[in-house]
């Protein structure tokens, strides 16, 4: 190879690099899973590469990254694979009767860290709409979609390309993605998801801050009496990969002191995910010491309160997603105090 074709070579894996964040954030908005999102982005990368020389420059290379990575997403999609959270598969289920019952990976709305689906801007308002469109509840949203409603919305609302943009993009007309536009927002007013009403100001307000400062005090204190006090009275707890779901904080708590009690004595480290407030939770490890990770936990606020309070526990998969160690050490005065 030439130092000329090196240097090229080079100049266009930079280019292309550009894009990944903002092109990671579409496909998880598309595909609902963080890894599937990665995987499209990547193989959306190695495409382009193969066919850079023939793009001609009759659009930007960001709308021809786009148009490929739509074209892998709707491939990905054709099995009609749509991801859900616990509350879209079962009703509610009262304490006495829980049971933890897990179904396949496939099945879950997966949660993604801020930094790998929002790329950095300078605007408050569009910086605002990118976390606003990647939290739980419109992604639930999003998957009651057909793929290419989805696709539509995303562009058109989360992104804010034209009519005749997103049209190009997908091969069709103005007046096609304006129907597709219309039938998805009809769909979406149709379904109130838990959670829509979360209100999360970016950065966290003095009272948002103030109250995840209390909960991080009662969940690592595990004080049930002061936990009750921040959860909504029909808050919302969800474990995947179990399908359990509990309302309100009296079978919330009685979980926790229940078949949740081994997460006594866990710590908190605050994390990013899906444009909401978030914890990586590691307990108590009896064999080894220190702690180790159980799960990543997302919370959405309403009103003062928690509202939702969603669980994710496949740590082997989502720690290192995050960048998150896959143990803890104990602080000197918890070793010393036996903790």
């Amino acid at each position: 190879m030439s130092d000329g074709t090196a240097t090229t070579t080079t100049d266009l894996d930079v280019r292309l690099e550009k894009h990944r964040v903002e092109l990671t954030g579409y496909c998880y908005r598309m595909l609902g899973s963080s890894f599937e999102a990665e995987d499209a982005v990547q193989d959306t990368m190695v495409r382009a590469w193969r066919s850079y020389d023939k793009f001609e420059g009759r659009s930007s290379l960001r709308s021809w990254l786009y148009r490929i990575a739509t074209n892998v997403c709707l491939d990905m999609l054709t099995a009609g694979n749509k991801r859900a959270r616990p509350m879209d598969l079962t009703e509610s289920t009262p304490l006495a009767q829980a049971a933890l019952s897990p179904r396949p990976d496939h099945t879950w709305l997966e949660p993604a860290p801020d930094t790998r689906v929002l790329p950095t801007t300078d605007d408050p308002a569009e910086a605002a709409v990118a976390k606003e469109s990647v939290r739980l509840a419109f992604m639930a949203a999003l998957q009651q979609l057909p793929p290419k409603q989805r696709a539509v919305l995303i562009l058109r609302e989360v992104l804010a390309w034209k009519a005749s943009e997103a049209a190009e993009l997908l091969g069709t007309s103005v007046a096609s993605v304006n129907s597709a536009l219309q039938r998805a927002r009809a769909t979406l007013a149709e379904q109130r998801q838990p959670g829509a009403d979360a209100a999360v100001s970016d950065p966290l307000d003095e009272e948002q801050q103030k109250l995840l400062d209390r909960y991080v005090a009662a969940f690592e204190g595990y004080d049930m009496t002061a936990l009750t006090e921040l959860l909504h009275e029909d808050a919302i707890m969800t474990m995947p990969p179990f399908d359990l779901w509990l309302t309100g904080a009296g079978d919330i708590t009685g979980f926790m002191t229940t078949m949740g009690a081994p997460c006594a004595g866990s710590r908190l480290v605050p994390v990013e995910v899906n444009g909401l407030p978030g914890f990586a939770q590691y307990k108590p490890d009896p064999e080894a010491g220190g702690f180790m990770p159980w799960a990543v936990q997302v919370l959405e606020i309403s009103g003062g309160r928690i509202t939702g309070f969603h669980c994710f526990l496949d740590t082997k998969r989502w720690f290192p997603l995050f960048g998150l160690p896959l143990h803890l050490e104990a602080e000197a005065d918890e070793v010393e105090q036996g903790v």
